[in-house]
């Protein structure tokens, strides 16, 4: 179990440590308000459920919605996300004042779509060959499997197909500089999805 806090991607910078120049992507983490604590007496599991950006327009909640974030006395938020830990209150605000520069964690966010994509992007083949005749079998896929036994492709083949858009977890990153005034914290690296992406942060567990 590992408390965590809501981010926002903010883009790519550069932090110097000493004489030496880092990448790190900087994130607008927090603050975020506990909607929701839940209990192993009532849900079977530990868990708190934390609120990141405040939706502007009132209308896209639902009611149903609107009574959830109400208990608390929150305004209706865009995201919700779920952290197994037991340690904070329904009503407590969560900042970034729990993370410390040299701080190892784990980030989570959603990568980026590139729509249908062919084996060549998808799968990095490298094509066939562009003599002999051959005017459209530079990109194909290739064989697909056997003929007359078993007569079908096999499963698991790599093809074509939807590539990105989904959740990747980065481990081992490290918080070079948090600015508690500005909600922002630096990590070393890249992490997953685009700018404006929404991540969730954790207080990595392993050593």
């Amino acid at each position: 179990m590992s408390k965590g806090i809501i981010g926002k991607k903010i883009g790519m910078s550069q932090h110097f440590n000493g004489g030496e120049l880092i990448p790190v992507t900087v994130i607008q983490a927090g603050p975020c308000k506990v909607v929701q604590k839940k209990t192993a007496e009532t849900d079977g599991y530990e868990a708190v459920q934390l609120s990141f950006d405040e939706e502007k327009k009132k209308n896209r909640i639902t009611k149903a919605m609107a009574g959830h974030f109400k208990k608390t006395e929150t305004p209706p938020h865009r995201v919700l996300r779920e952290f197994r830990t037991g340690e904070f209150e329904a009503g407590q605000v969560v900042t970034i004042d729990m993370f410390k520069k040299g701080d190892m964690i784990t980030v989570s966010g959603t990568t980026k779509g590139k729509g249908f994509a062919g084996v060549m992007k998808r799968h990095n083949f490298s094509g066939s060959q562009k003599t002999h005749g051959q005017s459209d079998r530079m990109r194909a896929p290739g064989s697909m499997g056997a003929s007359s036994y078993p007569s079908r492709t096999y499963r698991g083949q790599r093809m074509g197909g939807r590539m990105g858009g989904d959740v990747v977890t980065t481990l081992g990153l490290r918080v070079m500089r948090v600015i508690p005034e500005e909600n922002l914290i630096l990590v070393s690296g890249s992490i997953p999805g685009s700018p404006d992406g929404i991540v969730k942060i954790r207080r990595s567990t392993r050593k």
